[in-house]
């Protein structure tokens, strides 16, 4: 693989996102794409980050994923900022 496959993707996922299991969704998937980085509730509510590291193409599937997201959500947008590969993380994970 060459490093110009690899990429950085920060999504900012908005609507109904909280307390129907988005995390443990986006973890399941970014981590069955082989992707390393962290999701997390925003503040605010009605918003998730998710930011993951690796493939481009697998992160364009992530990002398909998260503009579906699970059963219970209502996606109504995903805004995405892509950038270079850091290397900064070593797995996928989920912040509380």
């Amino acid at each position: 693989m060459k490093t110009t496959d690899l990429a950085s993707v920060r999504a900012m996922v908005y609507g109904d996102v909280q307390g129907v299991f988005f995390r443990a969704f986006a973890s399941q998937k970014a981590k069955g794409l082989g992707l390393k980085g962290y999701v997390h509730n925003l503040p605010r509510g009605g918003s998730v980050e998710v930011v993951a590291e690796g493939e481009r193409k697998r992160l364009e599937e992530l990002v398909a994923y998260l503009m579906v997201g699970p059963p219970a959500a209502k996606v109504a947008r995903v805004i995405t900022n892509w950038s270079e590969h850091s290397g900064r993380y070593t797995e996928f994970s989920v912040k509380y």
